[in-house]
């Protein structure tokens, strides 16, 4: 009797199931894709390539220090003498350091301004995910990354990219 009433349980469920998926209309977005296409993307893009441009430009100068450091130790260090070989190392080391905290905080940095870029944009893109679905008379919009296959139809990013850009 139990079996009997669990098979119609979900055949109802099922059932019921079929029904709503048929009623309810969905849209797909890739808001990255979006976001980072438009033109406030862009522009602040630009700007943060002049903002760190100089940290960027002594992350590399370190870098190129530690690899010629490196290269003078495995060219020249069979023929240096023990404390000769030692300093070196010591430099060497401590410019790879140098190198790792400049490189770590400027990602950091780097990292943050992106953040407080998709913070202040949030409002838009809700409005004009919003406007999406009402224009296309949508119950559910869904990030494209939790949807394994879409019909191209339904992919709705370039109308939002469209949208972010008026």
């Amino acid at each position: 009797m139990t079996r009997i009433l669990t098979v119609l349980g979900t055949a109802l469920l099922m059932a019921f199931s079929v029904q709503v998926s048929a009623e309810t209309r969905i849209g797909v977005v890739d808001l990255r894709q979006a976001l980072f296409s438009s033109n406030d993307a862009k522009s602040f893009s630009e700007q943060l390539q002049q903002d760190f441009s100089g940290d960027e430009a002594r992350v590399r100068e370190a870098q190129e220090e530690a690899r010629k450091l490196r290269d003078r130790l495995q060219k020249d260090g069979a023929m240096m003498n023990e404390s000769e070989r030692q300093e070196l190392t010591g430099q060497f080391q401590q410019k790879v350091q140098e190198f790792n905290t400049m490189k770590q905080r400027l990602d950091q940095a780097v990292a943050q301004r992106k953040q407080t870029f998709v913070e202040n944009e949030r409002p838009e893109m809700d409005a004009a995910v919003q406007e999406l679905m009402e224009e296309h008379d949508l119950d559910l919009i869904l990030p494209s990354d939790a949807v394994v296959y879409v019909n191209p139809e339904m992919n709705l990013t370039d109308q939002l990219l469209e949208k972010l850009n008026n």
